[in-house]
């Protein structure tokens, strides 16, 4: 695996400024498959590629919660099952691994002039991808329970302990707090946002040797373990679209949520009343007394597959590309913070500004990260569940990545 040149997802680069509009799709012949994860604003992206469909060009899609399991399958056959496979830091990763993606800078050069140079997220030199949103976990507060409690907002995870012992104590809520810590991805997802925040690194430099078996690694899972105190008892079963409708039917106070559902969160619908009116978007929480939000910042973007017929990814990248176009992000400006011509940022994208305002990270993107989060989102179920403690669950992390990582050749 070669180094990556990271897209820098900053301040800044959340604030773009006007471009030119998009022309229309311009598709005479091809086959359009495209592979994506379930949200509102990927489920935008799809439906407006697809109105390049025609009689000679089919344009599908699949947004499914699965994809990252799909997707090296998917494009490992020849032809590959899908043209288009919509990614973010970590998914590009092992479809860059298997060679199963194409530089797209002959496709940008033709068909891309409006795409901003902050879009082309280049590998070696070479356009690999196009993002089009930024995106991160972020803090949604009800400042009404806030204030009903007594307590200021919250700007730690130990301030956030301390306001859910208060509302819990006031009577306000039974479970005031909730995360996305059903094990798999998101509970692995929550250990890397908070272990970014403590400033540590994963990878002793320059290795792929674990370094997370420390005091920060403790840190992280007393703070995971002390706010299910304050949670739904089902909190195992709680993934990012269940701690969602726990917030909007006014169960919740205080939670880590998405940025790119904080438009659907926002738009007063299937929100019992109180909820939108009195909703605060912010920074994620501060960890272990560092300074910078306990939270990996993301970006989305989509790529085109090796495995298929140049016609196909021609017409793949250009339906993409109307598919990203600044009049769908016109249509649907809230629904994320949208790496695109003339954004400007809305009441949606206040929390993800605040995280890269405040210096958080960006996902790794190791070749070897891919293994680490298989291990936590397998070895973390029985702490997270409160039958392991802290040591052994790291302990357990460790010999399970460090298994993968030699059977990958990352480690001797």
């Amino acid at each position: 695996m070669k180094p990556i040149l990271m897209l820098a997802v900053s301040a800044a680069a959340l604030a773009l400024g006007t471009g030119s509009a998009f022309a229309d799709c311009g598709v005479e012949t091809g086959s359009v498959r495209i592979l994506s994860n379930d949200f509102e604003a990927l489920r935008i992206i799809n439906a407006t590629a697809q109105e390049c469909a025609t009689d000679a060009v089919t344009v599908t899609a699949n947004a499914t919660a699965e994809h990252k399991e799909i997707q090296v399958p998917a494009l490992t056959i020849n032809p590959a099952e899908y043209s288009v496979a919509v990614v973010a830091n970590n998914s590009i990763v092992p479809l860059l691994n298997e060679d199963l993606i194409r530089p797209l800078d002959d496709l940008v050069a033709e068909y891309g002039q409006d795409l901003l140079p902050s879009q082309l997220v280049r590998i070696d030199g070479k356009i690999m991808a196009i993002a089009f949103m930024g995106n991160g976990q972020h803090m949604f507060y009800r400042k009404d329970i806030l204030e009903q409690a007594g307590v200021e907002p919250p700007t730690s995870y130990d301030d956030v302990l301390a306001a859910a012992a208060a509302i819990k104590e006031a009577g306000l809520m039974d479970y005031p707090l909730a995360a996305s810590v059903k094990p798999g991805w998101d509970l692995a997802a929550e250990f890397v946002n908070s272990y970014l925040g403590t400033g540590a690194e994963f990878f002793a430099p320059g290795s792929a040797e674990l370094t997370i078996d420390n005091e920060n690694g403790l840190e992280v899972l007393r703070v995971m373990r002390d706010m299910t105190a304050f949670m739904d008892p089902d909190y195992l079963t709680f993934d990012a679209t269940e701690i969602q409708k726990e917030y909007e039917a006014g169960n919740v106070a205080i939670m880590n949520e998405w940025g790119s559902l904080g438009g659907a969160i926002l738009d007063d619908e299937g929100a019992v009343e109180g909820v939108v009116e009195n909703t605060v978007l912010t920074a994620a929480p501060t960890i272990g007394g560092g300074s910078i939000p306990a939270a990996a910042l993301w970006w989305d973007g989509f790529t085109i597959a090796k495995n298929i017929s140049d016609e196909d990814a021609e017409a793949s990248f250009r339906a993409m590309v109307h598919g990203i176009s600044p009049k769908m992000m016109a249509a649907n400006k809230d629904a994320a913070t949208w790496l695109i011509a003339g954004y400007e940022p809305g009441p949606a994208a206040v929390g993800v500004i605040a995280n890269a305002n405040g210096g958080a990270r960006a996902y790794p993107m190791q070749p070897y990260m891919g293994l680490l989060h298989t291990a936590l989102s397998t070895e973390l179920a029985e702490f997270v569940a409160g039958s392991e403690d802290a040591e052994q669950a790291l302990a357990d992390v460790k010999a399970a990545y460090d298994t993968a990582a030699r059977e990958a050749g990352f480690l001797q």
